[in-house]
Parts: C-alpha cells; sequence; structure tokens
C-alpha cells in the first residue's frame, strides 16, 4: 500500500435522510458505510474525469496559470496531463520568424491538369 493509499479520517455533514438512507443500502449489502461512500466517491471521480467538460475546463485553466501540473495530473492523469503540457509549451512558443511567401508559381508553368476518365466518375 502506498503512502498515497493511507487512509485519511475525512469529517463532513450531510443531511440525515442521506445518511439513514446509505445505512439502509449498507445494511442491505451487508457492507460498512465508510466503505460504500469510498466507491461513491471513487466512482463520481472517474466519471467526472472522463466528461469532456470537466477535462476542458482543467485545461482552460492550465493554460491560464490557474492550475499547476501535479494538480492537473491529479485531475485527469498523467497521459492527458502530459499532453495538456506539451500543447501548452507550443502556445506559449514565439512563432517562427518566417517571411510571408512571395507570389511565386510554385510549378512553374509547367501544371497539368488531369480529366478522370468517363468510368471513374459517379
Amino acid at each position: 500500500m502506498s503512502a498515497s493509499d493511507d487512509p485519511r479520517r475525512v469529517h463532513f455533514q450531510s443531511p440525515e435522510y442521506l445518511v439513514d438512507r446509505l445505512d439502509a443500502i449498507a445494511e442491505l449489502f451487508d457492507k460498512d458505510r465508510t466503505d460504500l461512500l469510498v466507491e461513491a466517491i471513487r466512482e463520481y471521480i472517474e466519471d467526472t474525469a472522463d466528461s469532456e467538460t470537466f477535462q476542458e475546463l482543467v485545461a482552460t485553466k492550465y493554460y491560464d496559470d490557474q492550475l499547476e501540473f501535479e494538480t492537473v495530473k491529479q485531475l485527469v492523469g498523467a497521459e492527458t496531463a502530459q499532453r495538456l503540457r506539451l500543447l501548452k509549451a507550443d502556445l506559449e512558443d514565439e512563432p517562427l520568424d518566417l517571411a510571408a511567401p512571395d507570389d511565386v508559381d510554385v510549378y512553374d508553368g509547367d501544371a497539368t491538369a488531369v480529366e478522370p476518365a468517363a468510368d471513374d466518375e459517379q
């Protein structure tokens, strides 16, 4: 078990009717209330992290320097976070200092038109 898997006590308040329902479900499945809460939180986090809207929000806040890379990694996973880091680096790069293209005929006047054969038309 890694340090991040170590249990941490969390205290929060909930409407009584939710706790009563949770306890009834826990009793029905012969489970502990805490196990059901952890499972529900895990499922919520996974569903949220997979949401396109959530990922767009994370990306926007990361690009605007409102989120650190490590936080992004926790929110969307290492692979997506790395992709966002690479895209952010591309966005932050100075554009290449290229001269505008000249009006040059790249075909040097030797362009050939191709007419489709009658059997190629559909």
